[in-house]
C-alpha cells in the first residue's frame, strides 16, 4: 500500500510539474489577454500550439483588435493563419483604415493579403489609400528614360510624366496592378502627340495630354484610381521623318541600282550570245567555202564542168560533146 502511495505522489509531482512548465509558458499571454481583455484562456493558448498556431501571434493581433475596438474573434485570427496569412500585416492594416474612415472589414482584409501576398501588401494598399503615391512613367528602372513618339509632321517628342495614384479598394482583389498602369499611360502619350499635327502644338499645350489620358479613362479595371497626370520633362528628339524619308531615298537608289546591274547583265549576256552566233555563222561560212573545191574536184572528174559563158558550146577537154 505504501508502495502504491508513492507511485502516486510521485505522478502527481510530475503532472504537477508539467502543469507548472505549461502555465510558465503561458502565463505571460494569459496575464496579458487577461488584463487586455481579449479573453482568451490557459486551454486556448494550449488549443492553438496543438493546432501548430503560434500563440504569441494570436495573442497580440487579439489584443491590437480590442485595443482599436474592431470586431475580430480569435477564431478569424486563428483561421486567417492556418491559411498562411499575415495576421499582424491584416491588423495594422484594418486599423489603419478605421483610423481613416475607410471601408474595410476584415474579410475583404484577409482575403487581399492572401491573394497578394508580397506583391499585393494590405497594409501598403491602405497607406495608398490614405496619402496617394506617384508612379514615374516610363519606369526608369526598367531602363527606359522618356516615352518617345513622333508627331504627324515626323518631329520626335521625348516626354517623361508623373502619375499621382491613390488604391481603389474596392478593386483591389483582381486588379490590374501598377505595370498596367505604367504602360497605359505610355499609350496615351504616344496616340496623343502622334494624333498631333505638329511637334510645336504639343509643346504649346502639353495640358492637352493629361486631359486626354486622363479621358480615357485608363484605370479601368485596375486597383487604383488616377489622381493626375503631369508632366515632368518634354524635349524635341530627333527628325525621324527626314531621316526615313533618307532612308527611303537610299533604299531607292539600291534598288535602281539592282535594276541598272541587272540591265547591264542581260545586255552583257546578249552581246556574248550574238558574238557567239556570228562565231557559228563564220564557222557555217568557212564550212560552206571547204566544200568549193570539192564540189570542183567532182565536176572535173565527171566531166560536168562547161565554160561559164556557154556562148560557143565548146567544153573543156576530156568533157563530153
Amino acid at each position: 500500500m505504501q508502495t502504491f502511495l508513492i507511485i502516486g505522489g510521485v505522478m502527481l509531482v510530475v503532472i504537477l510539474l508539467i502543469l507548472f512548465a505549461v502555465m510558465a509558458r503561458y502565463i505571460n499571454l494569459w496575464v496579458q489577454s487577461i488584463a487586455s481583455g481579449a479573453g482568451i484562456s490557459l486551454l486556448h493558448l494550449i488549443g492553438m500550439k496543438l493546432r501548430s498556431v503560434n500563440p504569441d501571434t494570436i495573442v497580440r493581433a487579439r489584443v491590437m483588435a480590442v485595443q482599436a475596438r474592431l470586431n475580430v474573434t480569435r477564431e478569424d485570427l486563428e483561421a486567417h493563419y492556418l491559411a498562411g496569412g499575415n495576421v499582424p500585416r491584416v491588423m495594422r492594416a484594418l486599423i489603419s483604415a478605421t483610423r481613416a474612415d475607410l471601408p474595410l472589414d476584415f474579410r475583404r482584409a484577409a482575403a487581399i493579403d492572401l491573394a497578394g501576398g508580397d506583391n499585393l501588401r494590405v497594409d501598403e494598399a491602405i497607406q495608398t489609400s490614405v496619402n496617394p503615391k506617384i508612379i514615374d512613367v516610363p519606369d526608369v528602372s526598367k531602363g527606359k528614360q522618356t516615352i518617345d513618339a513622333v508627331a504627324t509632321d515626323g518631329i520626335q517628342v521625348k516626354v517623361k510624366v508623373r502619375v499621382t495614384v491613390r488604391t481603389n479598394l474596392d478593386r483591389l482583389v483582381g486588379g490590374a496592378t501598377q505595370e498596367t498602369i505604367i504602360a497605359r499611360v505610355g499609350q496615351g502619350i504616344v496616340s496623343t502627340i502622334g494624333a498631333s499635327e505638329t511637334y510645336k502644338q504639343v509643346l504649346e499645350h502639353p495640358d492637352r495630354i493629361s486631359k486626354r489620358v486622363l479621358d480615357e479613362g485608363l484605370d479601368a479595371g485596375t486597383a487604383f484610381e488616377i489622381l493626375s497626370i503631369d508632366i515632368a520633362e518634354m524635349e524635341v528628339g530627333e527628325n525621324v521623318g527626314a531621316r526615313l524619308q533618307a532612308d527611303q531615298a537610299e533604299a531607292d537608289l539600291r534598288r535602281a541600282r539592282a535594276q541598272a546591274e541587272i540591265r547591264r547583265a542581260q545586255a552583257v549576256a546578249t552581246e556574248q550570245k550574238m558574238r557567239a552566233l556570228v562565231q557559228e555563222n563564220r564557222a557555217k561560212v568557212v564550212l560552206a567555202e571547204a566544200e568549193v573545191p570539192k564540189s570542183l574536184a567532182r565536176a572535173f572528174r565527171s566531166g560536168r564542168f562547161q565554160n561559164p559563158a556557154g556562148s560557143n558550146g565548146t567544153s573543156f577537154p576530156g568533157s563530153r560533146a
